[in-house]
């Protein structure tokens, strides 16, 4: 039986602090191209069913690869969560390596590796680094996802052309934190392809794995990794697009220079846009 955090939850902070911040950069806006060509040069800025069981089988997962209820890193989807493939949707624990998965504008890519981790609690409550964020049913729009999507809190879903993780989008009601009972665990699955793209989970653009600074390591089945891919060149995987959010201030208006704002007309704010129509959706369906 699962158990929802407090249904008045309110929204993250980047929400109040991004038109200060953003004021407060226009006045010295001589600096905004040096700060938009520092972004340009850098390697990342281009773009039952749901639960395991207490005590089931399979390898440990976790950071130090046993269970643990540490927040680590890189946790992404939900075991149970319906992945769109070129032949429908499957559960991403069923998918192998060489499956083909579909990108929003109608191609596929080949899996290259599926992570996976696993967590249990170990102390007086689940750590909020790996609590699954639930998108409900429609939440996004009238269609999207077409069922209730988990995520881990630090993962992205694709909307207005960027990035934008789910623990920023939480609203307390139709995207909120789901706490599992004591004795649950959380398995989570991470999808690589060859470059960091966004595939359709339950209906919804959300971003595959991107590999960085040895996160693969915090996935039990890291060993696999590195003997699939040893002696590849270990470049940087570019971001499929700008990530906007809480991360801070400067990084928020960073990305939205890397989107073309201007700085003679009222910039756009994809983060806001995002958050204001999930709002709206959320009143309709609270009707």
């Amino acid at each position: 039986m699962l158990s929802t955090e407090d249904p008045k939850l309110p929204r993250n902070t980047a929400r109040r602090h991004f038109l200060g911040v953003a004021a407060a950069a226009g006045a010295r806006f001589a600096s905004v191209a040096a700060i938009a060509m520092a972004v340009s040069s850098s390697p990342a800025h281009a773009m039952g069913r749901r639960w395991g069981r207490g005590g089931s089988g399979g390898s440990g997962h976790g950071n130090s690869g046993g269970g643990g209820n540490g927040g680590g890193g890189a946790h992404c989807f939900l075991r149970g969560t319906s992945i769109l493939t070129d032949c429908g949707e499957k559960r991403v624990e069923d998918l192998r390596i060489g499956d083909r998965v579909a990108l929003p504008d109608g191609g596929n890519r080949s899996i290259r590796w599926v992570g996976r981790q696993m967590f249990k609690k170990s102390g007086a409550r689940w750590h909020d680094g790996v609590v699954p964020i639930r998108v409900s049913r429609h939440a996004l729009d009238e269609h999207t996802p077409h069922s209730d999507l988990y995520l881990s809190p630090g993962h992205a879903l694709f909307l207005n052309g960027v990035l934008i993780r789910v623990k920023d989008l939480v609203n307390g009601t139709t995207i909120a934190p789901v706490v599992p009972v004591n004795d649950m665990t959380i398995e989570y699955y991470a999808v690589l392809l060859d470059t960091h793209e966004v595939i359709l989970a339950e209906g919804a653009a959300a971003e595959t794995f991107h590999p960085s600074d040895g996160n693969h390591e915090n996935f039990s089945n890291f060993a696999e990794y590195i003997r699939l891919h040893a002696g590849e060149e270990r470049t940087p995987m570019k971001s499929y697009a700008p990530v906007v959010g809480e991360e801070g201030g400067w990084t928020h208006l960073r990305a939205l220079l890397l989107l073309g704002a201007s700085p003679l007309v009222p910039m756009r704010d994809p983060f806001d846009d995002a958050c204001k129509k999930i709002d709206a959706r959320a009143k309709e369906l609270l009707i």
